[in-house]
């Protein structure tokens, strides 16, 4: 077992890497995007929470929230993200992957990794680097060649504040931080 321990900091800054099953490609089709964005909406109405940056990749999501203050409870949004997209997945005609007998004994599809990955953002140049791998990650992972011509992030919102160029990702902005996908 892992010596692995989560921090919670009540109304804390939070970077998530959230993965399929097998990283099954599933996200980034049109019932995986409806169904997390329904997913998402329908846990933030009793369980609220700002989604600073997003990217959503074929097989997993990068996240930043900032939960409200005196909240540090990202455990239950993100089992009741799944849970909800996991019921409207399968609802709407999606499969699950190949589950174990571990998973059928608890009663678990075959959707979700069982865990995420959770960073707490200590400061502002820490949330800056976890912004900027969000919005490269899908240059990374080979699914363009420019940041911005990936249509699912936060990437247009943050050129629209002024926080980058159009033209910005020529370059991977954290060659040094290897976050665990």
């Amino acid at each position: 077992m892992s010596e692995y321990q989560r921090w919670f900091v009540p109304g804390g800054t939070y970077f998530f890497t959230v993965a399929t099953h097998r990283r099954q490609p599933i996200l980034a089709t049109d019932p995986g995007r409806q169904c997390l964005r329904a997913a998402f909406q329908y846990v933030r109405v009793n369980r609220p929470f700002s989604i600073v940056a997003v990217v959503l990749l074929p097989d997993h999501i990068h996240a930043v929230w900032t939960l409200p203050p005196k909240d540090n409870d990202y455990s239950t949004r993100w089992r009741r993200i799944k849970g909800r997209f996991t019921r409207e997945f399968l609802a709407g005609g999606g499969n699950d992957g190949d589950s174990t007998d571990s998973r059928a004994s608890r009663g678990e599809r075959a959707i979700w990794q069982r865990r995420f990955w959770e960073h707490t953002c200590r400061d502002e140049d820490d949330l800056k680097r976890c912004v900027d791998y969000i919005h490269w990650n899908p240059v990374k992972h080979g699914q363009v060649r420019r940041v911005r011509d990936y249509p699912w992030s936060s990437f247009r919102r943050f050129v629209l504040l002024g926080e980058y160029s159009i033209d910005w990702g020529g370059e991977n902005p954290c060659p040094d931080w290897n976050q665990p996908e």
